[in-house]
């Protein structure tokens, strides 16, 4: 598959600044791969599909404020840092993205904060934007993290042109997010409120926790038109035995299984074995699903309207089918849906 075949004229008006005022009053593309039926509904209409001992796989990573803003020292260049993991707990050591990186050296250090309390050196080039940083700071890891965290913001998706505003440090996470550690937030599950989630409860739905750190590998641009020749970055997540238990039996008793998003379907494709059940896993994944590709475990899968040549996109068509989802995008963009991670919700049946 050529990555030519995933691209979209998308206006930028269509690009989602800000989330519905509700979560689950955001629209709802419903398409049926069976009969390729495409209805338009309201995400909370996500109740008419789903009954009894049906399961809701969702991701339970928490979003920190990982974008943060410094001064180099003796220039006082201003230069965007943006966390992507902790490296060392004792060392305070990161794994950073700078912009603009071409300013940004071994040895140089980088004052955040109006007072410049917090201090990093770098110590390290890993890739062209990417860097090793060393925080100074006195005190233990606890207080580090929360002064860290203080000077951090939303990592809002480049795309949502925009200031971050109080309001995204509540919407750009899941309400279910427990396990912290990713940079970009899994956008299904932005849908789910708690009344919703009540609904679907007494509807004896079922739902289950797996933990994927979302990463900025996302957003990426793939830069080979061959996509077997793309490498994906790779992203630590956690498939446990709760999980598995509640899946395979959900699966054995043919139930129906929906992955809420695009990080839940690479967890489990990536969790999968041989006979298509689910095993425990705990490790870092770098599965790049592009069509064609056979799903082993989810029967519907939950996701937003995404980017021109994104991997989402590519394993929304995966999952959906290339010439299906293609059309429903298409209808999509003459419907004026809401694209991006505060955007509209496509439910794949």
């Amino acid at each position: 598959m050529k990555l030519s075949k995933f691209k979209f004229n998308l206006p930028q008006e269509l690009i989602a600044l800000h989330p519905a005022k509700n979560r689950d009053e955001s629209r709802l593309m419903v398409v049926n791969r069976k009969t390729g039926e495409i209805e338009h509904k309201v995400f909370k209409d996500l109740l008419d599909y789903f009954g009894k001992k049906d399961v809701f796989i969702f991701n339970n990573t928490k979003v920190f404020p990982a974008r943060l803003y410094g001064n180099k020292e003796k220039t006082g260049a201003r230069i965007e840092v943006f966390l992507l993991r902790e490296l060392n707990e004792d060392l305070r050591l990161w794994d950073v993205l700078v912009d603009p990186a071409r300013k940004i050296r071994i040895g140089n250090k980088l004052y955040f904060g109006e007072d410049d309390s917090m201090v990093a050196e770098v110590i390290d080039n890993t890739t062209s934007r990417g860097r090793t940083l060393r925080f100074l700071y006195d005190g233990n890891h606890d207080e580090f993290k929360k002064a860290l965290y203080a000077l951090g913001e939303t990592p809002l998706p480049k795309y949502i042109d925009r200031p971050v505003e109080p309001e995204d440090e509540e919407r750009y996470q899941n309400i279910f997010a427990t396990e912290e550690g990713a940079v970009v937030a899994p956008a299904a599950g932005l849908h789910f409120s708690r009344e919703l989630m009540k609904r679907l409860e007494i509807k004896d739905c079922q739902f289950t926790y797996l933990t994927l750190h979302s990463g900025l590998g996302n957003f990426r641009e793939i830069d080979v038109e061959d996509l077997t020749k793309h490498k994906m970055d790779s992203e630590q997540m956690v498939v446990n035995a709760d999980v598995v238990e509640v899946v395979n039996t959900a699966k054995d008793n043919g139930r129906q299984i929906c992955a809420v998003g695009t990080s839940v379907m690479r967890a489990i494709e990536t969790a999968v074995s041989t006979d298509g059940h689910l095993k425990e896993f705990e490790g870092w994944t770098n599965k790049f699903i592009f069509p064609p590709y056979d799903f082993s475990v989810a029967s519907s899968m939950i996701t937003n309207f995404h980017m021109p040549l994104s991997t989402l996109l590519m394993m929304t068509a995966s999952f959906g089918g290339y010439e299906q989802i293609m059309d429903a995008y298409e209808v999509a963009l003459k419907e004026k849906y809401s694209f991006g991670a505060y955007g509209d919700a496509m439910l794949i049946l």
